[in-house]
């Protein structure tokens, strides 16, 4: 397992400890994480909160908007708001753990990266991790029904 993935499903584990949906995310750039995220939707009341979008803003503190020379790892295949910030961030790399077909929009649902109107695509790579990612998300949503 990558060492990023494993930080990434660890965010995850704490965001489901709280209450929140297991996703979590990691930017790295140069071989070390440079910011790290939970969803945060529930304790911050907010919509936008989601782990990708989270660690997208605390990378900026590098003082650029543009992430060029950056990867993402992200428990879950992001979601469009997601995937347009990855996007729109210029991110080089993302690493994605479960696929999400109902509300994906990288591989699944807008697909994003493929409209002509996307001004950046960065390279794709889904399924890492992808049975430890979906389990935790099948066991949180288990637990509440």
């Amino acid at each position: 397992m990558s060492a990023f993935m494993a930080q990434a499903l660890a965010e995850a584990e704490a965001a489901g400890a709280r209450g929140e949906v297991p996703v979590g995310a990691v930017v790295v750039q140069d071989g070390r994480i440079i910011a790290r995220a939970g969803n945060r939707v529930e304790e911050l009341g907010d919509p936008t909160a989601h782990a990708e979008m989270l660690a997208i803003r605390a990378a900026t503190v590098l003082g650029d908007k543009r992430l060029e020379d950056c990867d993402l790892y992200v428990t879950l295949e992001p979601c469009p708001m997601c995937a347009a910030a990855i996007s729109l961030a210029r991110i080089r790399r993302l690493y994605f753990g479960a696929y999400d077909p109902k509300s994906g929009g990288v591989e699944h649902g807008s697909k994003v990266f493929d409209h002509a109107t996307c001004h950046h695509r960065p390279e794709v790579y889904g399924g890492l991790e992808e049975r430890r990612s979906a389990e935790l998300l099948r066991v949180f949503f288990a637990e509440r029904r």
